[in-house]
């Protein structure tokens, strides 16, 4: 059986922050999708504190073993930042075309901005994965914390990071959205 090459690409969130190895999203994602019977490698290429514009400076590095799949999870600390929406979206535009010239299928991880954010921002910050998708016919994942940010039983100390059960809850959402996208996508054993 052939496994699915997938490239996790992003910050703390995907990195796994203040988790052992195991429990990080990958690791998890990739129990949950071995276990449904899908073979899988996933790479773990998240950085804590990496933004859009960091991303940028390594992407090449990730796409060159030829993932099938990017799981695309940036841009949270670039709003965090006060870096400008339309700042973002470009980075990602970037981000995402050169997944596509490297032949990788995209999955979009989206957020939504908190609280503190300025509401013009926000509201332009929540559009951007929408409108990324629809613009690149791209799989979106929407609000990727969603329930999670904010909810002690979810996250660490800090109220933002997953802990292991949090990240557990991400992939219960995730898991069937990236077999959805390796089902489309065909050509392996599934």
């Amino acid at each position: 059986m052939s496994a699915f090459d997938i490239c996790a690409f992003g910050n703390s969130l995907t990195a796994g922050f203040g988790l052992p190895e195991q429990a990080s999203l990958p690791r998890q994602l990739h129990a949950r999708l071995e276990a449904d019977g899908i073979a899988t490698v996933i790479a773990n290429h998240g950085i804590s504190g990496d933004t859009t514009a960091g991303g940028l400076g390594r992407i090449q590095s990730a796409l060159r073993p030829g993932p099938d799949l990017v799981i695309l999870e940036l841009g949270i600390n670039d709003i965090l930042m006060g870096i400008p929406p339309k700042r973002i979206r470009a980075n990602l535009e970037q981000l995402i075309q050169a997944c596509l010239q490297a032949k990788a299928r995209v999955l979009l991880a989206g957020f939504t901005a908190v609280l503190d954010v300025p509401p013009a921002a926000g509201e332009e910050f929540n559009a951007l994965y929408p409108e990324l998708a629809r613009t690149y016919d791209l799989t979106l994942f929407p609000d990727f914390l969603g329930r999670v940010a904010g909810d002690p039983e979810l996250t660490l100390p800090d109220g933002l990071h997953p802990n292991a059960r949090g990240i557990a809850w991400i992939v219960n959402r995730l898991a069937p959205v990236v077999r959805a996208v390796l089902e489309a996508m065909g050509g392996k054993n599934i």
